[in-house]
Order: structure tokens, then sequence, then C-alpha cells
């Protein structure tokens, strides 16, 4: 199993916000069935790299198919084949160390 960390926007949607681009793409997201949690500065994706890759291309060009002539898509994939890993589980690991030495 692998993560994927990605921010998709649109550049050319003026200062109006980004939420209802961000709904749009949460729905897309929902309806592919991995495991995904909505952070700050985007979302996190759970599946095997195919999948992820496969959504990352979904998700950009969503936004070209609403009209934006231009979109900008950060992402970052940690693809372990050693392990199954979740959502979180680099956060709790980090928790439980800060734990054991505070």
């Amino acid at each position: 199993m692998a993560l994927m960390d990605i921010t998709v926007v649109p550049l050319d949607k003026g200062p109006a916000g980004l939420s209802a681009g961000v709904a749009q793409l949460q729905e897309i997201l929902r309806k592919s069935g991995l495991d995904h949690k909505l952070h700050d500065m985007g979302t996190t994706v759970s599946g095997t790299s195919r999948e992820l890759f496969a959504l990352a291309e979904q998700l950009h060009e969503h936004l070209f198919s609403t009209g934006t002539q231009r979109v900008y898509t950060v992402m970052k994939i940690d693809d372990r084949r050693d392990k199954n890993v979740s959502i979180g589980e680099k956060v709790a690991s980090v928790e439980r160390r800060m734990e054991r030495q505070g």
C-alpha cells in the first residue's frame, strides 16, 4: 500500500476562494472508494500506486472539465512494499515516540 498527499489548485479562479472546487474534488475522492483525509493543505489518500496515479490524473483533469485553464497539482507518494500502511500511522508513530521521550 502507498500513501499520497495531493493538492490540486485552479490558478485562474481569482480571489473568491477554492472551497467550491475542493468540495468537487472531495466528491470524486469519496466515489473512488479509497481511504482519504482532507487537511488544511491538501488531501492524503491510501491505495496502490496504480490507483493513486490514476486518481491524481482524474482530480487534475476534473478542474479542466469545469472550465479552468490552468491547474497546479502537487503530489507526494510514499510507496511501501514491506508492509501495509494506513492514514495516520506515521503521526501515531511519532506521537508514541514523543510519549516515551517525555
